[in-house]
């Protein structure tokens, strides 16, 4: 597997991502019966926790065991992109939440 530097391409993939994630939240609490008052808040609130986490910045250790994601994507069989650093799909939350409640 091949490891490639591409951040506009990264950039590109990883807004996807987030807003793929963002609207699979609200799904499933659609689903669930969360009122329509709630629903952005509580979208937007699972939705920053689990980009935190994926950008290693939740600090994820257990039984002194230190996790620390490094985001890719895969572009072919064979290859994988990043950007060079750890991700920042935290920055992308806020513009998924208003494409899919504020269009």
């Amino acid at each position: 597997m091949k490891l490639t530097l591409a951040s506009s391409k990264f950039d590109e993939q990883q807004a996807i991502f987030t807003a793929e994630i963002v609207e699979r939240i609200k799904i499933k609490l659609q689903e669930a019966g969360v009122e329509q008052d709630k629903l952005e808040d509580l979208t937007a609130s699972i939705a920053l926790s689990i980009a935190a986490t994926i950008d290693d910045l939740a600090g994820i250790e257990t039984d002194g065991v230190e996790v620390h994601p490094y985001l890719t994507f895969r572009t072919d069989e064979d290859e994988l992109i990043h950007c060079g650093e750890n991700a920042y799909t935290y920055e992308n939350v806020y513009s998924a939440m208003m494409k899919l409640f504020h269009p």
